[in-house]
């Protein structure tokens, strides 16, 4: 399908990830990745902050308002949560959690994994798939849509998680 990878490795793309046991036979299915240069644990605290805001294109998606570039220190998502924030509105909840490796939440009844993949000591793959059942057309465009959503929100967080950490703690500057 057009616009279903970005940024990964077949090996990749064949793995499990925890969405795929919440949508039966779906009609969407797409996989995002960037390698982070920093271990897991401190490219973890900003999959979590996703609860804040979406990361990606503020201007579209948080209604112009800038997604927190420090971290907060909230705590460990848990499923039932919030899984977003979108221009100061609560949506989705968090459906599945492993902290440190992954957290799937749904989203307008598309489920989506953010899973870390340890490479060494010092760097981490940031794995993301989308999956949702709805028409083959509205797949295709859904699928061009978080292509270039997605790819910036995994970008920023790669950022943000490299400068905080080059910085030795929550704050960065940008």
């Amino acid at each position: 399908m057009i616009g279903d990878r970005w940024g990964v490795s077949e090996g990749e793309v064949s793995l499990p990830y925890p969405c795929d046991s919440f949508v039966n036979s779906p009609t969407l299915q797409a996989w995002r990745g960037v390698s982070v240069e920093v271990p897991a644990e401190a490219v973890w605290p900003w999959i979590g902050q996703v609860r804040l805001a979406p990361y990606s294109y503020d201007w579209i998606d948080n209604f112009g308002r800038r997604s927190p570039r420090e971290l907060v220190g909230l705590p460990e998502p848990r499923p039932g949560e919030r899984f977003t924030t979108s221009g100061g509105r609560k949506l989705g909840r968090i459906v599945s959690v492993e902290p440190g490796r992954q957290l799937t939440g749904t989203i307008m009844g598309a489920f989506m994994s953010y899973i870390l993949v340890p490479q060494g000591q010092h760097t981490t793959r940031l794995l993301l798939k989308v999956v949702m059942r709805t028409s083959r057309w509205a797949a295709i465009g859904l699928s061009v849509g978080d292509l270039v959503m997605a790819r910036r929100q995994l970008l920023n967080l790669k950022q943000l998680a490299e400068r905080s950490h080059r910085l030795g703690g929550g704050r960065t500057a940008f």
